[in-house]
């Protein structure tokens, strides 16, 4: 068993240390962030199990739903991990995170369908998303705020962004799921019960990460835990311009996000005309080429700054993403084309994703950190990232779509003004305390 002592305590040159702990924290975001995004991958094949329907859109329609619900616990999930982190410590919030997926995907695995159940599948369907939704609401302020704990200030950037680098390995791990079974699985067996397949192996994934992050050492002090504001909404809501700039900024990175990774496998389908197994494969090359950015552009925010690097993805999300989303379109089904075209959208989107965490965690003093970063990332994420599909499919069902380009781009405005407000972290100090 492991012995909670603060990381900031041990000596800054132990990088093997520092290394060994960024593995473990990230091994259960992988797992939490796989979880989700199987669901996510996997719709195609299983919404008519839940949501029989004669038109196809209307199925994905009412799957993505259920996604968008599974969002809708975020702040809940966002506030009580956070809370724990805060006043329990960063380890005890991340184990009982990792646990919670595991139940919430094992449940999906072996849930009856609609022909079954009548009903109650769709239910029970929303429980288990609801579950997973809680979980992923905690997930990520906590291992945000761990991660930026763990680094040295010189490497701050490129460490905190391989919690990307998971996040991200946790939709390609998905699609290679996916990838796999279509590779050696027939279309109907797919369809009929291989789905579940993906969600078993997240449930029993869960549980070699829950097992990794046993190891892992905390990095508050008991001081800092038992302040009197720790984990306190009073607290947090002591910091509103960093609370104001976290959720202006979560809002356009995190829709712009889902527009490109999770929307984007049945934007390919749906909407430029490329069969499933196709998109899956066009996705997992772009994923894989995305994931290998994260530190690059992380270890660029340590010489350029944070801020200036959010500025970059600010002014040329806004300009980029309507363009950028109609030559997707109407790229005619060559592969070439439109792989360059969304590596070119991905290239923007990590200039965010890889500082995402750190930057908001830099934001908020240790007692409040994990709170303040998990909350209000929770609840901007779950109005506008975790709706971007629902949003997508109904523009598209009304006949609007290029609406919905430009919906995105106006709340990529919204984060270029959350970054032109937002204070210096050198000047706030907010993380002194952690490794030099």
């Amino acid at each position: 068993m492991s012995v909670s002592v603060p990381i900031s305590a041990v000596d800054p040159h132990d990088t093997r240390r520092r290394v060994m702990a960024i593995v473990a924290s990230s091994s259960g975001n992988l797992v939490e962030w796989y979880d989700f995004y199987a669901y996510s991958f996997f719709s195609l094949y299983f919404a008519h199990h839940f949501f029989p329907s004669d038109n196809r859109t209307a199925e994905l329609l009412s799957a993505a739903g259920v996604f968008a619900a599974g969002f809708l616990m975020r702040p809940i999930g966002g506030w009580l991990f956070g809370r724990l982190a805060d006043r329990k410590g960063r380890r005890f919030s991340m184990l009982l995170s990792v646990l919670m997926m595991c139940g919430g995907s094992l449940l999906i695995a072996i849930l009856p369908t609609y022909e079954t159940a009548g009903i109650l599948a769709p239910a029970l369907l929303v429980a288990a998303r609801l579950l997973q939704g809680l979980s992923v609401g905690g997930e990520y302020g906590t291992s945000a705020t761990y991660m930026s704990e763990v680094a040295t200030s010189r490497h701050r950037g490129f460490f905190a962004s391989f919690q990307y680098v998971t996040l991200i390995g946790g939709q390609l791990l998905a699609v290679l799921v996916v990838v796999a079974l279509e590779q050696t699985l027939s279309t109907d067996a797919l369809r009929g019960w291989a789905w579940r397949i993906p969600f078993v192996i997240g449930g029993l994934a869960a549980i070699i990460a829950l097992f990794l992050r046993r190891t892992l050492h905390e990095t508050t002090s008991a001081s800092d835990r038992n302040a009197k504001e720790a984990g306190s909404l009073a607290g947090m809501l002591r910091h509103p311009r960093s609370v104001l700039v976290t959720l202006g900024l979560t809002a356009g990175g995190s829709l712009i996000f889902y527009t490109f990774t999770t929307y984007m496998q049945k934007f390919l389908v749906n909407t430029v005309g490329y069969a499933p197994k196709q998109a899956s494969l066009m996705m997992m090359v772009a994923l894989f080429l995305y994931m290998l950015a994260q530190p690059v552009f992380g270890a660029l925010s340590d010489r350029i700054g944070r801020r200036n690097q959010l500025l970059a993805f600010g002014v040329l999300g806004t300009l980029f993403t309507l363009p950028l989303m109609r030559a997707i379109s109407g790229s005619g089904g060559e592969a070439w084309v439109t792989l360059s075209l969304l590596l070119a959208a991905l290239a923007i989107v990590s200039l965010y994703t890889s500082i995402s965490g750190v930057v908001k965690a830099e934001l908020f003093p240790v007692e409040v950190r994990a709170l303040g970063v998990g909350l209000c990332y929770a609840i901007a994420n779950a109005l506008f990232g975790g709706s971007a599909e629902y949003v997508g499919l109904s523009f598209k069902n009304a006949g609007a779509e290029g609406g919905f380009y430009w919906y995105v781009a106006a709340l990529m405005a919204v984060a270029l003004v959350a970054v032109i407000c937002m204070p210096d972290p050198r000047r706030l100090r907010h993380m002194e305390h952690a490794p030099r």
